[in-house]
């Protein structure tokens, strides 16, 4: 998770760059369940170095900003992902507000009324990047500028955003190729190489989808439209796309999803069970929570699955995770004592690795092999990472199972992200709680998990579909 945010005024009165790098520094020491791997991997010394040159570069920081962004490049040596480094945006506005000053606001905007802008396409014949869309609670007019499209916001209810203000920038290379800065709902901000305009009036930038609301271009082919609906979908759904196959699309294993996914798959139970083919779109599924991926395990089982588990690191901060669990409305009363039982054994173990299961790999069994589905085909993309890669871990180890697509993100060895304030409560740090057994026997991290059918750029993303069918229906 890689944060940037909008600008602050100034710092707390009482900490500076080196007094955030200090605390920062002795922080992810003690508490980051990679740190030491890291250590004996690239040496003492490489990180004495490391931090000698940082050390250097704090001390002429004056600014929030940059000091966020040079802290954020020290936490870099250790890995690239489960790891964040925020402003805290509602504390650096009460400090403004107690000196009766207003936070700065400095944002680019481009002040094109959706009337003016909605005119100015009216002369434009073929589908382009401009138009107005949307995606989430954001209505965004693109217009181009030079080698430029800007999209900015038209409507924006019930977020931070205001009118006029730069959602995203999209760069036209000589070779007609894009790349893009797309900002989040938090300001933060990401860069993506991959920019594409399917069929007439769908928008993907990287993982983010935008549907075209005008001006509306002739209609797509059935395959197109398929894909749009899978892509833009907020919620888990089964679709029956032919009399063999099945097409589950989960958008997020979030714990918030564990109800949708859990009633999905038992109202169409009878359905699946009577089709040959499963097809799991997973696609941009980021992870989650395991709990919610628990319900479609009976349905890929084949033998007993062996699952590999993770150790934590046992320090007073960490566990308070375990605390925030316990106190969590939506986490059901079994899962609860889980954390009870769990919070024990780490206050017992105070400085140490601690496994939360009695052995360091499990083996599930269940009752029963279903005879169908006989084949199931999962889609996977680049942008599947943490407990995403863990089903997939699980799911592979089924004979009924094959993967399709790309190589996913590698981000599950290092996990279970846990979120601290600093002292001045000017920044908000997140680090990891666990580490693999995995390691280094089966490193995931850096490298990802491999489809079995590598889907190459001749294939259209909106086809994985029909070609993950056609491929079941072959064997």
């Amino acid at each position: 998770m890689l944060f940037l945010v909008v600008s602050c005024n100034s710092f707390a009165q009482k900490c500076s760059c080196q007094d955030n790098f200090n605390w920062l520094k002795k922080n992810f020491e003690e508490n980051d369940a990679g740190f030491q791997f890291v250590i004996d991997k690239k040496g003492t010394t490489t990180y004495e170095d490391h931090n000698n040159l940082f050390s250097k570069k704090v001390k002429k920081i004056k600014d929030l900003n940059t000091c966020r962004d040079v802290l954020f490049d020290w936490m870099l040596f250790f890995r690239p992902e489960h790891l964040s480094l925020s402003i805290n945006q509602d504390a650096a506005n009460k400090s403004a507000a107690q000196k009766n000053t207003a936070p700065e606001k400095e944002w680019d905007e481009l002040e094109i009324s959706e009337e003016q802008l909605k005119s100015s396409l009216a002369n434009i014949a073929q589908p382009s990047l401009e138009g107005i869309w949307t995606t989430g609670p954001y209505t965004i007019g693109v217009t181009k500028k030079n080698n430029e499209y800007i999209g900015y916001i038209l409507e924006a209810k019930n977020t931070k955003w205001k009118q006029y203000q730069v959602k995203f920038k999209i760069k036209e290379s000589p070779d007609k190729t894009y790349s893009a800065v797309f900002f989040f709902g938090d300001y933060s901000s990401r860069n993506f190489k991959e920019v594409k305009l399917v069929g007439n009036n769908f928008l993907k930038i990287g993982f983010v989808s935008l549907q075209r609301k005008f001006p509306v271009n002739p209609g797509n082919t059935p395959e197109i439209d398929s894909y749009i609906e899978s892509l833009t979908a907020e919620n888990p759904f089964i679709k029956e796309i032919s009399g063999k196959t099945i097409l589950l699309r989960i958008p997020s294993f979030d714990y918030s999803n564990k109800k949708a996914i859990d009633s999905v798959l038992a109202a169409n139970k009878a359905l699946i069970l009577s089709k040959e083919n499963l097809i799991i779109d997973l696609r941009n599924n980021g992870g989650g929570a395991d709990a919610s991926f628990q319900e479609i395990i009976p349905y890929l089982y084949t033998n007993p699955i062996r699952t590999i588990g993770t150790e934590y690191l046992s320090t007073v901060q960490n566990n308070k995770r375990m605390e925030e669990f316990m106190a969590n409305p939506d986490w059901s009363a079994e899962d609860k004592e889980w954390a009870r039982k769990g919070l024990e054994k780490l206050n017992l173990n105070i400085g140490k690795f601690v496994s939360l299961n009695d052995a360091i790999v499990q083996e599930s069994k269940l009752d029963a092999v279903y005879s169908n589905p006989k084949n199931i085909g999962i889609i996977i993309n680049e942008n599947n990472a943490s407990t995403t890669e863990e089903f997939l871990l699980l799911a592979k180890q089924s004979k009924k199972v094959k993967f399709f697509g790309t190589t996913t993100e590698g981000v599950l060895d290092i996990s279970n992200m846990h979120f601290v304030d600093s002292p001045c409560k000017d920044l908000k740090l997140g680090y990891s709680l666990s580490k693999s057994f995995r390691i280094p026997g089966m490193q995931i991290d850096g490298k990802g998990i491999q489809p079995d059918y590598y889907l190459d750029k001749s294939i259209p993303e909106y086809d994985w579909v029909r070609f993950t069918e056609k491929i079941l229906n072959a064997n």
